[in-house]
C-alpha cells in the first residue's frame, strides 16, 4: 500500500494534537488563564476546533493503519477486523483513550465563560493524553519487554515537550499579528512577557526533546549503525530532522537575546513596527521548520528504522 496518505494523516495528527496540547498549556504557565485574556488568543475557539479536527484525523488514521497491518487497501479491511484491532490491541485501546480525551477537550469550550483556568487545565490534561497515545502509532510502541516500557515512556515525553513547543510558538504568532493589525500597546507587552516569561519554560522543553530523543535514537537506531545513518533513507531523514532542530535552537536563541530585548526597547520608544516585523519573521521561520520536522517524524514512522533491519 502507497505510505503517503498514512504520512499525511500522521503530520495532520501530530500538529493538531500537538497544538491541541501546547496551545492550553501556555494559556496556563505564561498568561495565568485570564478570562481578559480571551480576546488575545481564541483558546474558546481553537481548544474544540482542534479537538474536533484530531476526531476527524484518528479515524481514518486507524482506518490505514489497520489497512497497513492487513497487508491490504482501506476500503478492504472488513469491520471484524477493525472491531478485533481496536478492542484486542494497543493500538486500538491507544485510538479508544484518545477519541475520549478529545471529546474531554471539545467540551471544555463551554466551561471558558464561567472558569477559563480550570478549562484549560482540563484541556491541557486531555491534550496531554491524546498526544501520548500517538507514541503507540510509531516505533516507541513496537519495542517489547521491560526496555519497551522505557522506549513507550521515552517517546511520550518528547513528543510532549514538542508539543509544547509548537503549541507556544503558534501563540507568540498570533499575539505579533493581531498587535500588527490592531497596534495594541497593551498586547505587545503582554506578548513581550510571554516571550520573555518562556526562557525557563523553552529551556525545560529543550532539555527533554534532546534527552529523550537521545534515548530514542538508541532504540531505533542503535550505536552499532550510526556510521551506515547517511546510506539509509531513515539515516538521511533522521539528519535533516536533526539539522532542522539545530536551526531552530539557533533561532530561538536569536528570539530570546537579540529580538525580544530590540522588542522591549521599541515598545519603550513607542515606535514598535520594525521591531514586531522581525520578531514576526523569525516566529514564521522556526514554525516552519517546527512544521518540516513533523512532516519528518510522520514520514520516519513509516520506515523501519536501522535497529530493527540489524
Amino acid at each position: 500500500m502507497d505510505d503517503w496518505p498514512v504520512i499525511i494523516v500522521r503530520f495532520g495528527l501530530f500538529a493538531d494534537l500537538g497544538l491541541l496540547f501546547g496551545i492550553p498549556l501556555f494559556g496556563l504557565y505564561a498568561m495565568g488563564g485570564r478570562a481578559d485574556r480571551h480576546d488575545l488568543v481564541p483558546f474558546r475557539s481553537l481548544i474544540p476546533g482542534l479537538a474536533v479536527g484530531g476526531i476527524g484525523l484518528s479515524l481514518p488514521g486507524f482506518a490505514l493503519q489497520a489497512a497497513a497491518m492487513a497487508g491490504t487497501r482501506p476500503e478492504e479491511v472488513d469491520s471484524a477486523t477493525l472491531a478485533m484491532l481496536v478492542t484486542e490491541t494497543s493500538l486500538g485501546w491507544a485510538l479508544i483513550a484518545r477519541l475520549a480525551a478529545l471529546l474531554v477537550a471539545a467540551g471544555c469550550a463551554f466551561a471558558f465563560a464561567g472558569r477559563p483556568a480550570a478549562a484549560l487545565t482540563i484541556a491541557t490534561v486531555a491534550g496531554a493524553i491524546a498526544v501520548a497515545t500517538l507514541a503507540w502509532s510509531g516505533h516507541g510502541g513496537a519495542t517489547e519487554g521491560a526496555l519497551g516500557i522505557v522506549h513507550l515512556l521515552s517517546d511520550i515525553l518528547h513528543l510532549l515537550a514538542a508539543a509544547a513547543w509548537l503549541g507556544a510558538l503558534l501563540v507568540f504568532l498570533i499575539l505579533v499579528v493581531r498587535h500588527r493589525t490592531r497596534e495594541d500597546a497593551g498586547m505587545a507587552r503582554l506578548a513581550h512577557r510571554a516571550l520573555a516569561g518562556f526562557s525557563v519554560a523553552g529551556t525545560i522543553m529543550v532539555v527533554l526533546i534532546m534527552a529523550t530523543g537521545l534515548v530514542n535514537g538508541v532504540f531505533v537506531v542503535g550505536l552499532a549503525q550510526l556510521r551506515d545513518l547517511p546510506a539509509t533513507l531513515y539515516g538521511q531523514l533522521l539528519l535533516v530532522k536533526l539539522a532542522l532542530f539545530a536551526a531552530m535552537l539557533v533561532l530561538a536563541a536569536i528570539n530570546r537575546f537579540h529580538l525580544t530585548p530590540t522588542f522591549e526597547a521599541a515598545i519603550e520608544a513607542g515606535d514598535m513596527r520594525e521591531a514586531i516585523w522581525r520578531l514576526q519573521r523569525s516566529l514564521a521561520v522556526e514554525t516552519g521548520f517546527a512544521l518540516l520536522i513533523l512532516a519528518l517524524v510522520a514520514w520516519l514512522g513509516t520506515l523501519a528504522p536501522p535497529a530493527a533491519a540489524a
